[in-house]
């Protein structure tokens, strides 16, 4: 049934329009969300809790600006997942419904704080190196860590006042405006303002990479001419090429996961959603974990340090499976020889 029919009979403000937004129609379905939420939820929380550790595990890794802007990615993305997965099953999967207006406005802004805090955080890595590759001599001068905790102070900060306006009263029920097709209780115009901002956000995030992938690609001409030279310049360069690629391969899977979920947002302004539209928008949602799962991955790959310290961690692991495998034995051989004795 077409919610806004739906909503001629239900007020837009009572919690049983919520049910209107419960598209999931049949069990596969519910079953297909679950399981990849489930899926997805679990290896996003695995894969990035296991980067914060290799990072602040090493005393080199965590006193870099740019891998703190990478530890706050991390932490977005275990957020996101949590309340995403918990909230999302719980609507569509096991329809339920037994919260208040205000409970689900704070779910819903703790997702989209998490998010936007994920992207963000993407931009300052883009803008750390993009100051790291024009600017090497300065840029121990000009990215502090006092800096960077600032940036990530007001950057925490801001994504968190942004998603908690519509509980603080911009609704479509405490406004009595119209109410978007995708999500209750939430005013079209906060939409429409969140959607601009995430799209900025993500214009920023392209100029800042097209900056750092046309550095490196100046870089790299610098380097085939000189070749013959060697040192810590052409090195320090060989690393910069090296981490904008990743950033590229970053920007790349976040624009193809988040596309699907924008054009249908910004679709959802302009024009009514059919119930099979509003089906594919939850199975879009979907896409957003996977940009957080794969976003470790490509860090893991890439990055050196992070490799090298994950190479550690993996054997030092191996080595304590291998020596609590070899102590029973050896327990048994001394109990052994001290019975005979």
């Amino acid at each position: 049934m077409d919610i806004c029919k739906v909503q001629e009979n239900i007020s837009k403000c009572s919690m049983n329009i919520t049910e209107c937004f419960m598209v999931l129609s049949t069990g596969a379905q519910k079953i297909s969300i679950a399981t990849l939420c489930g899926l997805l939820g679990t290896l996003c929380i695995f894969e990035n809790s296991l980067v914060l550790y290799l990072i602040f595990s090493s005393p080199r890794t965590r006193r870099k600006p740019s891998y703190l802007f990478i530890s706050s990615l991390a932490l977005a993305d275990i957020l996101a997942s949590i309340i995403f997965v918990c909230s999302f099953v719980n609507f569509h999967v096991f329809n339920k419904t037994d919260f208040s207006k205000e409970i689900f406005l704070l779910q819903l802004g703790g997702v989209t704080s998490s998010f936007s805090a994920s992207l963000s955080s993407l931009l300052l890595t883009a803008l750390d190196r993009s100051v790291s590759i024009s600017q090497p001599s300065q840029y121990k001068l000009l990215m502090t860590r006092k800096r960077a905790w600032t940036a990530l102070g007001v950057l925490w900060v801001t994504c968190a006042t942004t998603a908690s306006l519509p509980l603080l009263g911009w609704n479509c029920c405490t406004l009595d405006s119209t109410c978007s097709e995708l999500f209750p209780f939430v005013d079209d115009n906060y939409l429409s303002s969140w959607i601009c901002s995430i799209v900025v956000l993500l214009g920023c995030i392209v100029c800042a990479y097209t900056h750092v992938l046309w550095r490196a690609h100046q870089h790299v001409a610098s380097m085939e001419k000189n070749q013959a030279q060697a040192g810590k310049q052409n090195t320090r360069m060989r690393m910069d090429v090296m981490l904008a690629k990743t950033l590229v391969m970053v920007l790349s899977v976040l624009v193809l996961c988040w596309s699907p979920v924008l054009v249908l947002m910004i679709y959802s302004i302009f024009a009514r959603l059919s119930t099979h539209l509003r089906k594919v928008f939850a199975f879009c949602s979907t896409l957003c974990l996977l940009n957080s799962v794969v976003n470790p991955i490509i860090y893991a790959l890439r990055s050196k340090e992070l490799s090298s310290s994950l190479r550690m961690f993996v054997s030092r692991f191996r080595r304590k499976l291998k020596t609590s495998e070899e102590s029973p034995g050896a327990e048994s051989t001394h109990r052994s020889s001290v019975t005979e004795t």
